[in-house]
């Protein structure tokens, strides 16, 4: 059957990481070798020299940081390669943690000097969580950097993962070689291209070789290797799939080392798409009629047409331009006229999909974050995507007052995004929402975006709001009102939310009013 060897040739990952450890240039690079682009572009490159593909927003392009989640998809053999790459700040966990429930495997970098941080901490746990497949790539090895064995050894202590090195570092962090191959026991040496801009050269040699030339970095290698792979790093797939162990390579993607590797390994290794599970606990087929679900909605990725997108899921069934799907939110008909499949930000038109595609349906403003979309019957749901327990608030005002129709459409825009949660209270009405925020930096990211988007310049107001919880009982909203240093506030889905200066300020209040039902805010969805 078509859609199951279709399917079968789909690999859909994230590179997933803390903040400055290279994703974007590693998707870059990943794209250099599988020659859809022919020259890449350091994120702090020199002059002259393309921005990564994936970073289409002007703040990005300023910070050389990831702020958003990007969609790439491209062949590689004969796979096709649906490749997200995620923002690392720790302000963006809400967008990244979406996107991994829209993938079957992940990447997860660390960087050679700094290993296993805060932010990956919490990406390695959303990944068990979530029993995704985790490979392991430790990147920048051309600059000084920890032991190989440290890093590995610092993944069973800090997050019980077994690493299984595929490939070892030929040379110290900061002298880098080449690397051991473990699949044959080569040595494949790397040679440098002008500024890494194009695939590094490969040589390949035996053992007996490798010592001649390299002498004791070689030695060393070996000897190391074996010894990891006596203590249980040997190479299980199962293991793997399990995401009870993860595949280790090392590399280095501003100059293109290893990154072929990678490419090969996730080709060879990472997992096909499998029936997805719905809201009611059952497992839909592949082969089931067409079904997707919506992780993300973008606007603005084109400066020429203000147009949205909304990123898909493809989990079962052939999808076909043009065929007219239902919105089980909604219940309503959506036609799917214009389809993209995206590159960073270059577009083209898609006639076809299979499960595990991602796709950008155009022109989506009826669409929002957690969506599933599906044709014929019956009816399929899939469980919503998480809202998470925002620490930060700002009330929002146009500077303007001229421009409050524009601030309006700005700011549903950004809410039906993900960009900011959407609070509102009788007291300031519509007129003054309030932003909140995982993280201060997306007040600055939904300022920018009001800003050259729908051209209305905001203020932001900070709230002295620090703790959060549900409010069980509409009709408890006075008591949190009347609080001096307390108030709720509704969020956009209908939730009640009672904020409270501190912890401190809440537990005085409760227990002035020990009936007030106040519930801890989780990840909902």
């Amino acid at each position: 059957m078509r859609i199951l060897s279709e399917a079968d040739r789909r690999r859909s990952f994230a590179v997933i990481s803390h903040p400055d450890a290279g994703k974007s240039t590693l998707t870059e690079a990943l794209a250099l070798h599988a020659k859809v682009i022919s020259q890449a572009g350091a994120v702090h490159g020199k002059a002259g020299r393309q921005g990564v593909v994936s970073d289409w927003l002007e703040m990005e392009r300023a910070r050389g940081i990831s702020i958003t989640s990007a969609a790439l998809q491209f062949s590689y053999r004969d796979t096709v390669i649906n490749l997200l790459d995620t923002p690392g700040h720790a302000d963006f966990s809400e967008d990244t943690y979406r996107v991994l429930s829209a993938v079957d495997s992940a990447v997860m970098l660390l960087d050679a000097a700094k290993g296993l941080e805060p932010q990956t901490l919490k990406l390695f746990d959303v990944c068990r969580h979530r029993d995704i497949p985790v490979l392991t790539f430790v990147n920048k090895w051309d600059r000084p950097g920890r032991e190989a064995l440290e890093l590995c050894d610092e993944l069973v202590e800090r997050i019980g993962l077994q690493p299984m090195p595929l490939t070892w570092p030929v040379g110290a962090a900061g002298h880098f070689r080449g690397v051991l191959d473990a699949a044959d026991g080569s040595f494949v040496r790397y040679g440098r291209t002008v500024g890494g801009a194009t695939a590094a050269q490969e040589e390949r040699l035996t053992p007996a070789q490798a010592e001649a030339e390299v002498g004791a970095d070689w030695l060393r290698a070996a000897e190391e290797w074996e010894l990891l792979a006596a203590s249980g790093g040997e190479f299980d797939v199962e293991r793997f799939r399990t995401a009870s162990a993860t595949p280790v390579l090392f590399g280095a993607a501003v100059i293109n080392f290893g990154v072929r590797h990678l490419l090969d390994l996730l080709v060879e290794l990472a997992p096909r798409p499998t029936a997805r599970v719905d809201a009611d606990g059952v497992a839909r087929p592949l082969e089931a009629d067409f079904s997707a679900f919506v992780f993300k909605v973008q606007t603005g990725m084109d400066p020429a047409h203000r147009d949205q997108i909304a990123f898909a899921r493809v989990c079962s069934g052939r999808f076909e331009r043009g065929m007219v799907v239902t919105n089980a939110t909604t219940k309503r008909p959506f036609a799917t006229k214009y389809v993209q499949q995206v590159f960073g930000q270059q577009r083209s038109t898609v006639d076809t999909a299979f499960p595990g595609d991602v796709i950008g349906l155009v022109n989506a403003s009826a669409l929002r974050v957690g969506d599933t979309l599906y044709a014929g019957k019956p009816a399929v749901r899939f469980p919503g995507l998480p809202s998470f327990a925002p620490a930060h608030f700002a009330v929002a005002r146009p500077a303007d007052l001229s421009r409050a129709k524009q601030f309006r459409k700005g700011v549903d825009q950004l809410a039906s995004e993900g960009v900011v949660q959407l609070l509102k209270s009788d007291l300031r009405g519509d007129a003054a929402p309030v932003f909140a925020a995982v993280g201060p930096m997306q007040f600055e990211v939904a300022a920018h975006r009001l800003e050259h988007e729908f051209s209305v310049r905001v203020r932001l107001d900070r709230l002295p709001y620090s703790a959060v919880r549900r409010l069980g009982d509409p009709a408890q909203r006075a008591l949190v009102d009347s609080g001096r240093r307390s108030e709720v506030l509704t969020r956009s889905d209908g939730a009640d939310l009672a904020l409270f200066e501190d912890e401190m300020a809440m537990r005085i209040l409760l227990r002035q009013h020990p009936e007030l039902e106040l519930q801890p805010l989780v990840a909902e969805g």
